[in-house]
């Protein structure tokens, strides 16, 4: 997100065609955030307050984890629509720190009629909230006055760390970034720890 921040303040933000790319990505974010909710819903033992919502659950969960279309098909937006205002998927939203959410669920689930629309084309805002799981090293330049900087975004997984130390080479200043909304909520290779939990046992080590 601090990349993209940096892109819309001080590199001019992004075209039209660039927001468009970003269609696929939002509706995927969408519909994931959804079956995860979905998913956490069977996994508690929690009904839906209303019947219909069990049929719109199913149209949610037969997708495909991609959406490779130019718009969202009418009968999934409905679908979002109508489990978004299903009171007890609410309570489950609500409790979203005891599994793996993204923080632009909410967010896109309030825009569903705009992100729905057929003639749909994702604003700043939406590009800035979407997510993309980051494999490997991208390396973001831009410039300040005279001062030209170079950011590095790297995978936060266990298994992208180690490609961290490339990223130190001739280095002036290093910041660490952390969202202060995820220090509850736990991990992806562990469902029983939580963040700060695993952050206290490897500064240990």
């Amino acid at each position: 997100t601090i990349l993209k921040q940096m892109k819309l303040i001080h590199d001019g933000g992004y075209s039209r065609d660039e927001r468009e790319a970003f269609k696929e990505i939002i509706f995927s974010n969408t519909v994931q955030s959804m079956r995860v909710i979905l998913e956490a819903m069977e996994n508690m033992g929690v009904s839906y307050a209303s019947s219909q919502n069990r049929l719109h659950s199913t149209v949610i969960l037969d997708l495909p984890s991609q959406i490779e279309r130019d718009s969202l098909p009418p009968e999934v937006t409905l679908a979002l629509k109508s489990l978004w205002k299903d009171e007890n998927l609410l309570s489950v939203f609500d409790r979203s720190r005891e599994y793996q959410l993204n923080d632009s669920a909410k967010y896109y689930f309030d825009s569903i009629d705009r992100i729905g629309d057929i003639n749909y084309i994702p604003t700043d805002q939406d590009v800035l909230r979407s997510r993309v799981k980051t494999t490997g090293i991208t390396e973001t330049t831009f410039v300040i006055g005279d001062l030209t900087y170079r950011m590095f975004d790297v995978g936060g997984q266990r298994s992208e760390r180690k490609k961290w130390i490339h990223c130190f080479e001739n280095v002036t200043a290093i910041i660490f970034l952390v969202a202060i909304s995820e220090y509850d909520q736990v991990l992806i290779e562990d469902e029983t720890v939580v963040n700060m939990h695993m952050q206290k046992r490897d500064d240990h080590r």
